[in-house]
């Protein structure tokens, strides 16, 4: 029980700090952990993660049935359970839409260059999956083919989704890949971001191995440049950036 109680605070917390960073809004998102007796933990459908108390949780177990709570879960749960049902090591999930993020995963543009080396440690290439209708089994088919070997997915027109060993290391994640969104399209409007080289990264992978017993070697390959030279890249006009400042403005 005191493990329940437990991640009952957590979800709590981390469903308030998504709504509170702007991560969600409306009744968008939802966050699971699973529990000690193998059920599920999930936040119900519609409701705002800014507003989430106990009373808006729901116990299902693995097929999605109900156990407790007196709502219906999360119409996104089929995604949680798929999941799961392919990481014995997740044991929670967060499904969010942060802008920069979903605005990358809306271009349908991965996040898969070698540019960061706590995201290159940490989560390796974020990739996207196709569209899929959400709160259907398509979700499930557009994360097999990167469930495995990554623990962040951009949704294509839909959203992030981040899993890990615990609640706030799934948060934690969430957090992460927003964070390197919004650096990268920072790094675009300047002139263009400029990917570490194989040899950065392999040295990287040393210092990571033999500092932090952190292996990535597992997870999808970020993208690294050819060489240390930079990219050719034709950076916007100030007009331009004008008019795009103007466009978000009025967003």
């Amino acid at each position: 029980m005191e493990n329940k109680n437990q991640n009952i605070e957590i979800l709590i917390n981390i469903c308030h700090r998504l709504y509170a960073n702007r991560f969600i809004t409306a009744t968008d998102g939802n966050v699971s952990v699973r529990l000690d007796n193998g059920n599920i933990l999930t936040t119900r459908t519609a409701i705002n993660k800014g507003m989430v108390t106990e009373n808006d949780l729901v116990e299902v177990d693995l097929s999605g049935n109900v156990l407790s709570g007196n709502h219906l879960p999360s119409t996104e749960i089929g995604m949680h359970l798929y999941i799961y049902s392919q990481r014995s090591d997740v044991n929670a999930i967060v499904h969010a839409h942060p802008p920069y993020a979903t605005g990358f995963a809306t271009a349908r543009q991965p996040l898969n260059e070698c540019l960061f080396p706590e995201v290159i440690v940490g989560l390796g290439a974020i990739p996207l999956a196709e569209y899929a209708t959400p709160s259907t089994e398509e979700v499930s088919k557009s994360l097999e083919p990167y469930v495995k070997n990554a623990d962040a997915i951009l949704l294509a027109n839909h959203g992030v989704v981040t899993y890990g060993k615990d609640l706030w290391d799934a948060y934690f994640k969430m957090e992460k890949v927003e964070h390197a969104a919004h650096i990268t399209f920072i790094a675009r409007m300047l002139g263009g971001e400029k990917p570490l080289t194989q040899e950065e990264v392999e040295k990287l992978r040393a210092i990571s191995q033999q500092s932090y017993s952190k292996d990535f070697s597992n997870k999808i390959a970020c993208e690294t440049s050819c060489s240390n030279e930079e990219k050719s890249v034709t950076s916007p006009s100030d007009e331009e950036i004008r008019e795009l400042v103007k466009k978000m403005l009025r967003a």
